[in-house]
C-alpha cells in the first residue's frame, strides 16, 4: 500500500510540475537597445588612456539595477528629479 501512494504522489507532483505556466519572457531587441543606450548614457563607460572621459559615479550593481528598472518600463526611463512637477504647466 506505501508504494502505490508513493507513485501516486510522484505522479501528482509531476503532473502539477508540468501545469505550473512559465512566467519568465524574453525583452525585445528594441528594448534592449533601447536601455543599453540609456545605460550608457547614465554611466558613460571610462576610456583607457582619456581620464576626462567617463564617470566615476556608480558600480556595476548600480548600472543592472538602472537596466532592470528600463526593461520594466519597457524602455523608458523618467530621469526627472523628485522635486520637479510631473507636469509642464505654470504655477498660477
Amino acid at each position: 500500500m506505501p508504494v502505490k501512494n508513493l507513485r501516486t504522489l510522484v505522479g501528482l507532483a509531476f503532473a502539477l510540475t508540468l501545469a505550473v505556466p512559465a512566467t519568465a519572457s524574453a525583452i525585445t531587441a528594441e528594448v534592449a537597445r533601447a536601455c543599453d543606450a540609456a545605460v550608457a548614457k547614465a554611466f558613460p563607460p571610462r576610456q583607457i588612456g582619456n581620464p576626462a572621459a567617463g564617470s566615476a559615479k556608480g558600480t556595476g550593481k548600480d548600472q543592472r539595477e538602472y537596466f532592470q528598472k528600463c526593461v520594466a518600463n519597457n524602455g523608458k526611463i523618467d530621469d526627472m528629479p523628485a522635486d520637479a512637477p510631473k507636469d509642464s504647466k505654470p504655477a498660477k
